[in-house]
């Protein structure tokens, strides 16, 4: 008797029919698997090639495999970091009639792998795990905004993906999860709770396993998933209104998570009766991430602390100028023309090479945050450049005449050390461009 195999999906994939769903999922063949690794599981999930790509597939209960299915397809029209459902397997029989439990299948996500892998390699650096947690706290707070309780946070049910520089992490596994409209602070405390509990237990268990170092600290990598979460969740959900000219509050806003360890990777505004009400989403990135982004968006080549405040910049007149939904490609470009430029020309002709250009705006552009906190306004860049030109730069050395000196014409040692310690009290003690008090 032939019993009619039942494929949910919101997409048609006929290849589905090709593979073995009358074999038990721990028993499927070498040439159907991929060999990829895997986080530990409560259930057998196994990866298999399908038509050019890759899958998971998971066999699990049908009512909890339509569950998992419909919360990951809410979640990917929200928008959520989540691996994307691709299909609910369930009227599955083996050969001799005996009825086989209900199979989830979702897109393997390219280039990605389980924190378990990340974490067993011996040769893992501190700052890289601080990294990966970080990205991790990133992803709670995101699903938190989302009203997403997880209910089950762990290492193994979360993937990893270094991508153009930037530390992602992604949701793979979201049986126990429940999308809400007013999630609790007790649920979203919990999920907290969770997850730190899991990764301290986890670390511990490749430590026990002598995959990681004994000396490794993995309750102070648990702490610090928790801290990391607690800052960031504070700082990104604390609203703020304020006037739209005062743009040096949305530089402050920028800072604070900077300072946090964060970098903002979009950032959105809205509009309403009372003001303009500031919200950020940051993404935890590479050293030289910034410097090959300028180079992306507008052809600048410079460097990475120059190109981050650039970066800023342009994400803050983006938001400024109401452009949010533009793409950045188009922003930065205006940015170029409406600011950058113009900021440059607006310097006097024999003031321009005391500094590159780069550095040049970098200043000015310290200089206008300084100057915006200090009096409590957005101070119009036309008084920012001539305050700066006027009380900094004009005691500043001459860059490009230093360095094209002949060997024979520079300054001894001494000389030059205390000329630029002069340069560098001008310039106040933030080293900011700002002039001390």
């Amino acid at each position: 008797m032939i019993r009619p195999l039942q494929i949910t999906s919101a997409q048609v994939e006929p290849a589905l029919l090709d593979l073995p769903w009358a074999t038990p999922l721990e028993e499927w063949p070498s040439d159907v698997i991929a060999a990829l690794p895997r986080g530990i599981s409560r259930h057998i999930v196994r990866f298999a090639h399908l038509d050019g790509q890759v899958v998971a597939v998971k066999e699990i209960g049908e009512t909890v495999a339509h569950h998992e299915y419909e919360t990951l397809r809410d979640l990917n029209r929200l928008d959520a970091p989540c691996v994307e459902p691709l299909a609910v397997i369930t009227g599955r029989f083996d050969d001799s009639g005996e009825p086989l439990n209900a199979a989830l299948v979702t897109r393997h996500l390219d280039f990605s792998l389980p924190y378990r892998s990340l974490f067993g390699q011996t040769a893992m650096r501190i700052d890289t795990v601080r990294r990966l947690i970080d990205a991790l706290a990133v992803l709670i707070v995101r699903l938190h905004l989302l009203g997403f309780f997880w209910g089950d946070v762990s290492l193994s049910n979360t993937l990893f993906r270094r991508d153009a520089g930037e530390f992602s992490a992604y949701l793979v596994d979201a049986e126990t999860g429940e999308l809400e409209d007013n999630m609790s602070e007790r649920k979203r405390h919990y999920d907290i709770d969770v997850a730190r509990t899991n990764i301290i237990g986890e670390l511990m268990d490749l430590q026990a396993g002598g995959i990681l170092d004994p000396e490794f600290d993995s309750i102070a990598v648990g702490n610090r998933f928790f801290e990391r979460y607690k800052e960031l969740w504070d700082e990104l959900t604390s609203e703020e209104s304020f006037q739209s000219s005062e743009r040096w509050r949305v530089d402050a806003r920028i800072r604070r998570l900077n300072d946090l360890g964060f970098e903002v990777g979009e950032l959105s505004m809205t509009t309403d009766i009372g003001g303009t009400t500031l919200s950020i989403q940051p993404k935890v990135v590479d050293p030289g991430h910034y410097s090959r982004k300028m180079m992306r968006l507008t052809g600048l080549d410079v460097e990475e602390m120059q190109a981050r405040r650039m970066v800023n910049d342009i994400e803050s007149y983006r938001a400024i100028t109401g452009k949010s939904n533009v793409p950045l490609e188009i922003v930065a470009h205006e940015w170029i023309m409406n600011v950058y430029e113009p900021t440059i020309q607006a310097v006097p002709y024999e003031f321009r090479t005391k500094l590159q250009p780069a550095q040049l705006f970098h200043e000015i552009l310290e200089h206008r945050w300084y100057m915006s906190e200090q009096q409590g306004r957005d101070v119009p860049m036309s008084e920012v450049v001539d305050s700066y030109v006027t009380n900094v730069l004009a005691h500043r050395r001459d860059e490009a005449r230093l360095i094209g000196r002949n060997d024979d014409d520079a300054l001894g040692d001494g000389e030059l050390a205390g000329d630029e310690l002069a340069g560098d009290e001008l310039a106040g003690e933030h080293g900011d461009g700002m002039p001390s008090e």
